[in-house]
């Protein structure tokens, strides 16, 4: 009798232990988990899925040959992209050298030199730059530099190098600008006025104490600017020229890696698809080692500092007599000059890229045009409004709960500095590093294999990849800005930790989630290189989501390469994209506003309310 007693509580004891192990609260860590790896398998997928159709042009070919060859000639079977090596290599460089300095002297303007009337609208300008679509730079360079370079240089043509270090300079600027600007205002504000108590100007004080100070956050800028550069597709497709030769001049007809594999893949089959698919395994390798650079670099992020202001003090040093910095500064003074003019340049590169796309495009902006019955001879606009919006709609549906719960495991659940959480944070920043036509050759290779042919839906899904980091940022940083009072608030009124979660974290960081869903728009309104393959070129009205159809970037890209622009549709379309993007820009600006002016009046409804107690108590002592 006493053993099936004992029996009987055990039996207890486990029904116990399995309804403890599965309450709702592990149940839903457990699927924030998963959610939060899911960017794990996804970078997994991309570099398995791309090595297997890779190999067979390996072994075909050959390694060596392939990677080290000079000829590229699918009519002989001879492929060989040490040339595109050799040309991305040193596009990447140019553009970035370039690139990287007009942007620390742009963030050094924001930050220091910027009337603060015109601060909030620079900085706009700036962000406005990062979110022009590249078929919209591609565009302008083809159109308004191009000329410039073969007027000034005596040439037929203008292609090569040259131009396309140009307009891939002005590319990654906004991205290497916004970084450094962060990585200046995080500077300790003791270095600054330390600084200027030493005797020192402000100019010295900017670019002998500042700058240095934020190296580290610099540094990680310009590797991210390198992965833009090297992953940029669209823009230098139009403008490097096509052929595969060794850089010998800066106006040459030329190729890089990404611009062959646009060139060449829609029309590509067999061995030449697969050594395409190579090119793209080629350069994915080479994004994970520039993105392991930047973790590295990032892991090694100091506190920001110099020599003056960190390193500890000795006993010699009592001695050293201090640096004179009134005798010196001219050369602080000329570059203080030096960022006012590249400020200057950079506001009107953007007015003149959006200028001359609306003046071109807005006269092509018809009822017809826009909504008008589309046809592949006669095309109209009305597809692309129907595609875009199938992509928005279905990627956001998607990726919104699977960023929005990776975003609540790695603020909420994880454990501070735990080895599984920074793996998953660097997985999150290689996919975020991933070029677009990477993500475009798995999209082809996975999801438009599996739906049999290129679709709504796989460009969707391939786009769900694409934004998948972007919520993720964003929603964690909205997180992390959450009082721990309101948690413990929460905690202390006798709610669980899911409740807490969802009534009161979410809500509060609900800024940035919706700060996410609008650059996410905006991603997907501008992307090309990922779609052409995935989603299709179609010009028809796709009739459901396993149609193929061209979105608003697609539609330029398409009309240019098959040379149907007879109407001007594609600044048409250029002007639409540009004025998406600006009320885009504006509506996060408004956003911003209303959300840091509702925080400021119910700080100041609870100051009020604490200073009406405080003067009841001290009206109640009296009495």
């Amino acid at each position: 009798m006493a053993e099936m007693v004992t029996k009987e509580k055990n039996k207890l004891s486990f029904k116990e232990h399995v309804a403890a192990a599965f309450t709702k609260e592990n149940i839903a860590k457990v699927i924030f988990i998963i959610f939060a790896a899911f960017s794990i398998l996804a970078v997994f997928a991309i570099i398995i899925f791309m090595l297997a159709e890779s190999i067979p042009a390996f072994r075909e070919i050959g390694i060596i040959d392939f990677l080290f060859g000079s000829v590229w000639n699918p009519s002989s079977d001879s492929y060989g992209i040490f040339p595109m090596i050799l040309t991305s290599l040193v596009l990447t460089v140019l553009s970035v050298v370039i690139g990287s300095v007009l942007a620390v002297f742009t963030a050094i303007f924001i930050v220091f030199y910027c009337p603060k009337k015109l601060k909030k609208i620079y900085t706009q300008m700036v962000n406005l730059l990062a979110g022009i679509p590249s078929i919209v730079y591609a565009y302008f360079g083809f159109e308004m530099i191009k000329p410039i370079i073969e007027d000034l240089s005596g040439r037929t043509f203008g292609y090569g190098i040259l131009l396309s270090t140009i307009i891939l300079s002005i590319m990654i600027l906004p991205t290497i600008a916004s970084i450094t600007k962060n990585s200046l205002e995080n500077v300790p504000a003791q270095y600054y006025e330390g600084s200027l108590a030493l005797g020192n100007t402000k100019n010295q004080t900017v670019f002998k104490v500042m700058v240095p100070a934020a190296k580290n956050g610099i540094l990680a800028a310009i590797i991210l600017g390198i992965g833009r550069a090297v992953g940029e597709t669209m823009a230098v497709q139009f403008l490097l020229g096509g052929s595969v030769v060794y850089p010998t001049d800066f106006i040459i007809s030329i190729s890089s890696l990404t611009s062959k594999i646009a060139q060449e893949f829609g029309e590509s089959s067999g061995l030449q698809r697969q050594a395409l698919i190579a090119i793209g395994f080629v350069l994915l390798v080479i994004i994970l080692i520039i993105n392991l650079a930047l973790w590295l670099v990032k892991r090694n992020n100091a506190i920001a500092g110099n020599s003056v202001f960190t390193r500890k003090i000795k006993e010699s040093d009592i001695e050293h007599t201090a640096p004179n910095y009134k005798r010196t500064g001219t050369l602080q003074d000329a570059l203080r000059i030096v960022s006012y003019v590249i400020a200057c340049l950079v506001a009107v590169a953007l007015l003149s890229i959006v200028v001359y796309v609306l003046v071109k495009g807005l006269p092509e902006i018809t009822v017809d045009n826009l909504f008008g019955r589309s046809t592949n001879s006669n095309p109209t606009l009305a597809p692309a409004f129907v595609t875009t919006l199938y992509i928005i709609v279905i990627s956001l549906v998607i990726a919104l709960p699977l960023g929005i719960g990776a975003a609540i495991y790695l603020n909420e659940y994880s454990k501070r500095g735990s080895k599984f959480v920074n793996t998953l944070r660097l997985f999150i920043d290689t996919l975020a590093g991933v070029p677009s036509i990477l993500f475009g050759l798995f999209g082809y290779i996975f999801f438009a294999k599996m739906f049999g042919g290129a679709c709504i839906l796989a460009g969707a899904l391939t786009i769900v990849l694409m934004i998948l980091p972007t919520i993720i940022r964003s929603t964690e940083q909205s997180l992390s800005e959450v009082p721990d009072s309101m948690r413990e608030a929460s905690y202390a009124l006798g709610a669980g930790k899911l409740r807490t979660i969802f009534r009161v974290v979410l809500p509060q960081a609900l800024p940035g989630i919706i700060t996410a869903i609008i650059l996410s728009i905006g991603r997907i309104v501008g992307e090309s290189a990922a779609l052409i393959y995935t989603a299709g070129s179609n010009f028809l009205m796709p009739n459901g989501v396993l149609d193929s159809g061209s979105t608003f970037a697609v539609f330029m890209f398409q009309l240019q390469s098959e040379g149907l622009d007879t109407k001007y549709l594609a600044y048409a379309a250029g002007a639409v994209l540009i004025i998406i993007v600006l009320l885009l820009n504006i509506l996060i600006m408004v956003l911003e506003n209303y959300f840091k002016n509702k925080a400021a009046n119910k700080k100041g409804a609870i100051r009020r309310f604490v200073d009406k107690l405080r003067k009841k108590e001290v009206k109640d002592a009296q009495n």
